[in-house]
């Protein structure tokens, strides 16, 4: 039987989901706040409304006939829309907006990891009251993370010792308007991420990534949505050992353990320490960008994971190509305190070479595709090695010129791979 997929979200994650289900025996529907020109040309129809309401996305979702559905975003999620598509009768992978609280609550997720024993959860505490929380800045021996517990679209963290000084972050504090944040010790480390697919009890995982979510090269500038990522022909990454990448998926096995019913992709952020693998967070859905280096090098047709999921039948096992891949991020000048909009995008997928084009935050008019203030669109090398994709991402970067445009041309370089090496190399002889 033919399957109907409605797919909800439209940024380059969305996209990098429709073009693994494009070939696949389905019919893919889509609908977004933003049109994606590259998800509107893959799938049959594309609606534009608001994503994080439930009532508009489960009436397209009806309309469409629709016999599955993906949630992207971690928006909708938040809002329910999970449940909503569930109470139609319309299988959604992605969880329910309770399990989504994984990602959207970062004090449940403390809290969570705290009582179900699962290893790798930093010292922390939670605050509702801004001045208690100064407090105990003043009073920690060491550095923190402060953490809004709520959403905040990768750029609410403030790091202590790296990004801001104890006084600083106090003040963010006193000015912002969050309910509730989570301060936490401050890993020191290297990032990586561990996505799984989850349904059933079971979990299948995929290759590490790293993403880079700091503005400007040599990981400078504010925090943003994320820049770009890589990953290498393997399972881990070249400054992970194999020992290292099991301890992450060990905590994503007792994580899925304890949530239950879960559902959709589990993401964790983890950070190699010297004393091993921590977490940084959970996310409950596809990373944007991690989803694009991920999914192009999937094997397996995710359309028969997403049935099987449905039809509470064991997981497929995933297969992946042995390639390497490295996707950098194209964004708006002055992204992301003061972007400017309205660039012409010189880059279509036809011209993109070998390496794959995926959209994200664009506008399309007659005349052409646009910037608007986010994140515009990425181009993902894939290579037999770090080094090859990062070159024929270049290639495509190169075509597309840089007008308008800002790029951290050093993700994947042979330059910054080897800092990341050289610097667990130090942690774990305490050099």
């Amino acid at each position: 039987m033919s399957e109907t997929v409605l797919l909800v979200g439209g940024g380059g994650r969305e996209h990098a989901i429709a073009r693994a289900l494009a070939d696949s025996d389905a019919d893919l529907y889509a609908c977004a706040g933003n049109r994606n020109p590259g998800i509107a040309r893959l799938a049959d129809g594309f609606e534009s409304l608001d994503a994080t309401n439930s009532t508009a996305v489960t009436a397209y979702a009806e309309d469409v006939g629709a016999t599955l559905a993906v949630v992207g975003p971690e928006g909708p999620l938040a809002a329910g829309v999970a449940d909503a598509l569930e109470d139609a009768g319309i299988y959604a992978f992605g969880p329910r907006r309770d399990d989504a609280r994984i990602e959207t609550d970062k004090a449940f997720q403390r809290r969570f990891m705290e009582e179900h024993d699962i290893s790798g959860c930093p010292d922390f505490e939670t605050f509702d009251d801004v001045e208690a929380a100064c407090e105990y800045i003043d009073g920690y021996d060491g550095d923190l993370a402060v953490k809004p517990a709520g959403l905040t679209g990768g750029k609410g963290v403030k790091v202590i010792g790296d990004q801001v000084t104890a006084e600083e972050a106090k003040a963010y504090l006193r000015d912002s308007d969050y309910d509730r944040v989570v301060l936490e010790e401050r890993l020191v480390g290297e990032e990586f991420t561990v996505q799984a697919l989850v349904a059933n009890g079971q979990l299948r995982v995929t290759p590490a990534v790293q993403d880079h979510k700091r503005a400007y090269e040599g990981d400078e500038g504010p925090n943003t949505g994320g820049m770009g990522s890589y990953s290498d022909a393997n399972l881990a990454l070249p400054f992970m050992t194999e020992d290292d990448y099991h301890e992450a998926v060990d905590v994503l096995k007792a994580t899925v353990s304890a949530l239950g019913d879960y559902r959709g992709v589990l993401y964790g952020q983890f950070m190699l320490t010297a004393d091993g693998v921590k977490v940084v967070e959970f996310n409950a859905r596809f990373g944007d960008p991690e989803a694009m280096n991920t999914l192009p090098v999937l094997a397996t047709d995710f359309l028969d994971v997403l049935v099987a999921a449905r039809e509470g039948e064991d997981l497929p096992k995933l297969s992946f190509a042995s390639k390497a891949t490295v996707c950098k991020y194209a964004v708006p000048e002055g992204y992301p305190t003061d972007p400017e909009a309205g660039a012409k995008v010189a880059i279509d997928e036809e011209s993109a070479g070998d390496a794959i084009l995926f959209f994200a935050s664009v506008d399309e008019r007659d005349d052409g595709i646009y910037t608007t203030t986010s994140r515009s669109f990425a181009v993902v090398g894939v290579g037999d090695s770090i080094a090859a994709a990062e070159e024929t991402a270049e290639d495509a970067l190169s075509i597309a010129g840089e007008e308008g445009l800002h790029v951290r041309h050093d993700i994947g370089t042979d330059d910054l791979v080897q800092r990341r090496v050289d610097h667990v190399q130090e942690l774990r002889t305490g050099g």
